[in-house]
């Protein structure tokens, strides 16, 4: 007898109660509702609904973007779905053999971190068609079963792949595609843009799904889609690196031009320097070098009498915009090449360029113990690996060796002798085995173009699995400092299903990149995923996220003409958002906020978009300006109408829904602006090291809450302050004139207007029934049984104010709970300081990743030769700190120092050594914040800002120095009164 197994139980909602509640997904998601449970929409936009019937196919499409951990979240889901549902069986479907080899290690690698969470290990396995008894056990087995297939295993034509159709004998005359579908098994379509065939297509009721689960950065074809976290969500959250672009472009290419091309521009102890390549006469003929311009310096002189080079003289160089001037008018920007200029050259300066920015991201991340890995898109495999070459190489390998080792041998001579551990690192790695190749392979075990699969040229993996192992398989050993492998060269192969949290390079070494097929964004989406450090944690600090993370691009055209097209990809792929912050998008859309909800009626639509409009964040058109951005980034947004303050976080993100371009701007920067903020001499000043070994205490945080306290002061606030209005509604009376025609019917003149009253009334909502002690739970993360106690020890007469307006009581109650746990958090907050220290490592981090359109004019005090602001008010005082008779030195104190609070890490602003003489305060760490009335902190900030006042009092009283004073100021003259001895 055939045993069933342990197939998923059926879905029995009916079709309109299953459609209900996708939409209320979908209300919540902010995405446009679903009009019937089968319709999809093509990538020409038009919209194709289909009759539901019980048991037909629904799809639910998940949109995330590259690089945020799609593969993570679906495994997540699976074992929600099992606990939730107990459904069990479970098909990954994915587009080829390199994604399906990527998810396989994703799930072995997640196994224990899941067992941990949910108590169960899910046990998986790749379909073979030669190891049936694995679909065997995947039947019969009760616990969570994930069988990974690629489309090829069932919907290719060989014989081998086509056996899932077939009665075998050693599978007791059972076709593996019945038992499969016995199973009614919930498929996860992996990129299922990548499986759109008529083949797959067709194939995919035959495995008689439960239900289909799509999750893909681009969707050519939507569903019900039901989740959207598109490329401006991933980057505002911090989910994904931030873009750097170093474009490699050519100017002049007549010939009548000198060749010159500009790397960078460094800043320096005295004015900024250029390191440009110029040509120049050597005894074995004329040669491009790099050379370190000054201002004044002339080429013609330099290139040894070049005649070519005649009247370039320096006349000045700009670090702001990186721009070199000479006396001749003639000027080069960074990344430009002028004069005779092949497309060899550009190759070879891209690799150069490559090589330059992995070295500058390795050098500051080595002490993070973050490995740093540079990855070559390549036109043709004959450019690193030529067989007709004595040594195998190819032209990319030769030239990548000849630069790696010139690039290094410059940085070893200017590394400081005491970063001994880097500096062995460097010197211990070969440069033959630092780079590899990840390619298919001819039939000869030869690297070759993957296009000749294809022509049936291609026969089996790798002669050197260590490569195709290493770096599509074993990824933990790829992100070790023991491995050498830190360049991957490949063609197109790792366009997909590949990637690496720890690609911080990107060099697109091709033809013409306007006739590449591949998108930018597919390209740029294998970098982008977070990084990791050797213990494989994730370096997603939002404080520090992007100071970190930072894919460089190394692109053979313009900085602008690369973003601009990459971002025309990524706009193309926002279309789902509106343009448009108005009352027309509002209205119906629900705001949540715990467990409380709150659906937009056209009055607050309406309320929302005079909100908007009168703070500046929309402009006459109803698009986001850049007011609303820099308030937003700032934290300084503007208080909202009162029936939306309890959503405030909510509003904000409904708002973010809507598209927005500077958002979409701030994502990319160019690669070569960043420039290096040099530490000085300031940094050694004793007064500074002083300051620093006060401060530098690294501690731990205990709160001890009195919960009998706690509650009978949330008691007392709630019966003093707590007040519900009853709703109120306008009732306006009508009638018809006398005189009615059609005209004054169709434009409603034909009423008029008579008694307006005003009536109290009840919720809209009295009907529904309020968790009322479960929702105010959640709002304020106490437990139930603390705020029952809180709501019991109000008078009846107080608590009956609810029913007036259940909505605001939840929102006011627990607004009011939540300021007095904040005063509970500062009273019964203690630190204890321990022996580990912050190292002076992080000013020296500190010292790159600067955007210098950010940046003062060269300072004199200040521990870096610049100071890079976010605001006017902080210009301002750095200007007024570094002309001050009364200040030595002081810093903005880097991202990484920072003092813990049971509301987050909190990084303080300023460090300031002042003068003896008339000064209370020696030493200061200052917060710095605008006086404006729009420019409120928040309440989050402002417990940080308690807890920190905390924190400098006790670890200066643990420790006996009460020499740091800390505390927020707007203006230099403020903090002068704090500072000064007046008594």
């Amino acid at each position: 007898m055939e045993v069933e197994g342990f197939g998923n139980a059926p879905v029995k909602l009916p079709e309109d109660v299953l459609l209900e509640n996708i939409r209320k997904v979908q209300r919540g998601a902010m995405l446009p509702p679903s009009d019937s449970l089968t319709h999809h929409t093509d990538d020409k936009g038009k919209t194709k609904p289909a009759s539901y019937k019980p048991g037909a196919q629904i799809n639910l499409d998940v949109e995330m973007e590259t690089g945020t951990g799609k593969t993570y979240v679906y495994i997540k889901t699976m074992f929600e779905m099992h606990k939730r549902y107990g459904w069990s069986k479970f098909i990954i479907m994915v587009p080829s053999v390199a994604i399906r080899e990527g998810v396989a290690k994703s799930i072995q690698m997640t196994a224990e971190h899941f067992q941990q969470e949910y108590g169960k290990k899910v046990r998986a396995f790749v379909y073979n068609s030669k190891r049936l008894h694995e679909l065997e056990s995947f039947s019969s087995d009760a616990g969570i079963n994930v069988m990974v297939i690629n489309v090829q295993a069932f919907n290719a034509s060989g014989a081998d792949n086509r056996r899932i159709y077939d009665e075998l004998d050693d599978f007791q005359s059972r076709k593996p595609i019945d038992v499969i579908a016995k199973n009614r098994p919930i498929l996860i379509l992996d990129e299922p843009q990548k499986m759109e065939g008529p083949a797959t297509q067709k194939s995919l009721p035959l495995f008689n799904p439960l239900f289909i689960l799509r999750y893909s950065a681009t969707h050519r074809t939507v569903h019900n889609k039901v989740h959207r976290l598109d490329a401006v969500d991933a980057f505002n959250r911090k989910l994904v690196k931030k873009i750097k672009v170093r474009g490699v472009e050519t100017k002049g290419l007549s010939g009548t031009n000198p060749y010159l091309f500009l790397h960078r521009i460094e800043t320096s102890s005295a004015a900024p320097v250029a390191w440009v390549d110029i040509e120049v006469k050597m005894q074995s003929g004329i040669k491009r070098v790099a050379r370190k311009l000054e201002q004044g310096r002339n080429l013609f002189d330099l290139s040894k009498g070049l005649e070519v080079y005649k009247d370039f003289v320096v006349s000045n160089i700009d670090a702001r915009d990186d721009t070199v001037h000479f006396t001749n008018g003639d000027e080069l920007h960074a990344g430009e090449a002028s004069g005779d200029v092949t497309e060899r050259d550009i190759r070879r300066i891209q690799i150069r360029e490559t090589i330059s920015a992995h070295l500058e991201r390795e050098q500051a991340l080595f002490a993070r113990g973050i490995k740093v890995l540079s990855l070559f898109f390549i036109d043709e495999v004959v450019k690193y690996r030529d067989y007709d070459q004595a040594d195998e190489q190819g032209e990319y390998a030769r030239v990548f060796e000849e630069e790696y080792a010139q690039a290094v041998d410059e940085l070893l001579a200017e590394l400081p002798l005491e970063n001994v551990e880097y500096r062995d690192y460097l010197t211990g790695i070969e440069v033959g085995k630092t780079h590899r190749g990840y390619f298919s392979i001819d039939k000869k075990g030869r690297m070759t173009d993957p296009k000749a699969a294809a022509r049936g040229e291609l026969a089996g993996q790798s002669t050197e699995p260590s490569d195709y192992d290493l770096i599509l398989k074993d990824k933990e050993r790829l992100l070790s400092f023991e491995e050498p492998t830190r360049f991957i060269f490949s063609h197109s192969a790792l366009r997909e299903g590949w990637d690496n949290p720890n690609v911080f390079v990107m060099c697109m070494l091709k033809h013409n990149e306007s006739q590449n097929t591949i998108s930018r964004r597919q390209e740029v989406g294998r970098g982008l995923r977070i990084a990791v450090n050797r213990n494989g944690e994730r370096m997603d600090h939002p404080v520090t996220v992007h100071d970190i993370n930072v894919l460089t691009v190394v692109a053979s055209e313009s900085y602008k003409g690369f973003v601009t097209a990459l971002q025309k990809e990524i706009v193309e792929n926002l279309s789902a958002r509106p343009k448009q912050a108005d009352a027309e998008y509002f209205d119906g859309k629900t705001l949540k906020t715990g467990d409380l909800e709150l659906v937009l009626d056209k009055s607050l639509a309406k309320k929302l978009e005079r909100f908007l409009i009168k703070s500046d964040y929309v402009d006459e058109d109803g698009h986001i300006t850049a007011a609303y951005h820099e308030a937003r980034k700032s934290e300084a947004l503007a208080e909202l109408p009162e029936e939306l303050e309890a959503h405030r976080d909510a509003v904000f993100a409904l708002i973010d829904t809507v598209f927005n371009g500077r958002a979409i701007d701030d994502m990319f920067s160019d690669g070569r602006t960043p420039k290096r903020n040099r530490l000085n001499e300031n940094f050694q000043r004793k007064e500074f090291q002083e300051l620093w070994r006060r401060i530098n205490r690294k501690a731990v945080y205990q709160v001890e809450f009195d919960s009998v306290a706690l509650v009978q002061s949330c008691i007392n606030r709630l019966e003093s302050e707590l007040q519900v209005a009853p709703l109120q509604y306008l009732v306006t009376e009508g009638a018809l004139s006398d005189d009615v025609t059609d005209e004054n019917l169709r434009d409603g003149s034909a009423f008029v207007q008579g008694k307006i009253r005003s009536e109290s009334g009840k919720s809209a909502h009295s009907r529904v029934s309020y968790d009322v002690i479960g929702s105010i739970a959640q709002n304020t993360d106490l437990t139930r049984k603390t705020v029952g106690e809180i709501l019991a020890g109000i008078q009846p007469a107080k608590f009956g104010e609810f029913a007036k307006n259940p909505e605001q009581f939840i929102a006011d109650a627990s607004h009011l709970i939540q300021e007095q746990k904040a005063t509970a958090i500062i009273e019964k907050l203690t630190y204890d300081a321990v022996e580990e220290r912050y190292d002076s490592e992080l000013f020296t981090a500190g010292e790159t990743g600067n955007d210098f359109k950010k940046a003062t004019e060269k300072l004199k005090n200040h521990v870096y030769d610049y100071a890079i602001v976010d605001s006017k008010v902080e210009r301002d005082f750095v200007r007024d700190l570094d002309t001050s008779a009364e200040v030595v030195v002081y810093s903005k104190l880097p991202r990484g120092f920072l003092i813990p609070t049971p509301v987050g890490d909190y990084n303080p602003d300023w460090a300031i050594a002042f003068k003896e003489g008339g000064i209370k305060h020696l030493y200061f760490v200052a917060e710095t914040k605008s006086d404006l009335p729009s420019m409120k902190m928040r309440e989050l900030e402002q417990t940080k800002i308690k807890c920190a006042r905390k924190f400098f009092d006790e670890i200066g009283r643990r420790i006996n120095d009460n020499s740091v004073k800390y505390d927020v100021v707007t203006s230099y003259s403020e903090l002068m009164t704090l500072v000064k001895d007046v008594g």
